[in-house]
């Protein structure tokens, strides 16, 4: 490949990156990318995992053999038995050096090593390229080439190196975006999702109920005693209760699997559940009031709970389920209930949910003050 080809491929490189969908597609993309600019037949990217001491392989792309899946569950292997990896910063860098990719060739080294590898599996020469990341070695880009095919070169590897450079930075961005969504859909106190987070899974929810009948149920939980340790003991004091009230409602969120954990704001906190009866939504509720009683300073929790799978009548818009769940989660502070009050084996409840909606049309009601 002549310069202009180089210079074309390192853009559709960036370019495939850029474009993929999520982070998954955006390392299969890069390999398929670096494997057709290197004309190998096989390419894997690997991540450093530094707390394991081990390389584990992201993706593999191109002519697999056995045991070689596109996105494996835990292909890995122990850095001392490749130790390029991790030495070459502190052996180059330290003098001045940079980064740099090498060939290796079927049979070479001891065993156990890349050259063996190559090898057992019918490939004749890999080149090996380090993808570093703010300084600091995040894995690596392997491309291999068939038994019987030309062996990689220096000017391979020196191109191999501009590859993963070009990974790299498309890896940053990467990042860099999905610290973006996450914060987008994160409360910063909790790390619970938030209230855009919420809206959105109830949407689908809603839509995949219509379509198919499955339960969706809300939770929605008001934290007492907030206010007092605020005022009292400090701002400090009352995030402490709500990051340790953040906790528990994640645990027993996860009594319901696929459930999504959330704070609305404030004080105000809910459980989005897709898929569980009502009967197993409403013990997660009875556990979250147990547990939350037991908070240091926090005085409970008035919980609310509505469900598609109790009989609340239709259920078009989460306008609709908050309602019920709002009125429900009133009542149970209303009365300094110790469980949850469960707003379709309430009728009262209902009643009041329809009474507030024929009130503001269109808008989610809040029954807080009105006692």
């Amino acid at each position: 490949m002549g310069l202009d080809g180089r210079l074309r491929a390192v853009v559709g490189l960036a370019q495939a990156m850029a474009a993929a969908a999520a982070p998954r597609d955006s390392v299969r993309a890069a390999a398929r990318a670096a494997r057709l600019a290197l004309d190998g037949s096989f390419a894997a990217i690997s991540a450093w995992e530094r707390e394991r001491g081990r390389l584990r392989v992201l993706v593999n792309e191109g002519e697999r053999r056995p045991g070689e899946a596109e996105f494996p569950e835990d292909e890995s292997y122990p850095v001392h038995d490749f130790p390029e990896i991790t030495e070459f910063l502190h052996e180059l860098w330290a003098g001045g050096g940079g980064p740099h990719a090498w060939v290796e060739h079927a049979g070479s080294g001891r065993p156990g090593r890349r050259g063996e590898a190559l090898r057992r599996r019918g490939r004749g020469t890999c080149v090996v390229a380090p993808i570093v990341l703010s300084g600091r070695a995040w894995g690596e880009l392997y491309v291999a080439r068939d038994d019987g095919r030309a062996d990689f070169d220096e000017d391979d590897a020196e191109f191999a190196g501009v590859l993963a450079a070009v990974i790299a930075a498309g890896l940053a961005q990467n990042d860099r975006l999905e610290e973006a969504r996450r914060l987008a859909f994160t409360d910063p106190l909790t790390g619970l999702a938030n209230r855009r987070a919420v809206d959105m899974r109830l949407d689908e929810a809603l839509e995949e109920h219509r379509r198919a009948g499955t339960v969706v149920s809300l939770v929605v939980c008001d934290l007492n005693g907030l206010k007092r340790v605020n005022d009292t003991l400090g701002h400090a004091a009352g995030d402490r209760l709500l990051e340790r009230f953040g906790s528990v409602l994640s645990l027993c969120g996860a009594m319901l699997p696929g459930t999504l954990a959330a704070r609305l704001g404030g004080d105000e906190f809910c459980l989005v559940s897709v898929g569980p009866p009502a009967d197993d939504v409403v013990r997660a509720g009875e556990e979250l009031c147990r547990r939350a009683g037991g908070l240091e300073l926090g005085e409970g929790v008035a919980c609310g709970v509505a469900s598609t799978g109790d009989p609340i009548g239709p259920v078009q818009s989460s306008r609709r389920l908050f309602r019920l769940a709002d009125a429900a989660q009133y009542k149970a502070k209303a009365a300094r209930s110790g469980g949850p009050v469960v707003a379709g084996r309430d009728t009262a409840v209902v009643r009041l949910a329809d009474a507030a909606a024929r009130e503001e049309p269109g808008e989610r009601r809040r029954f807080r003050g009105r006692a």
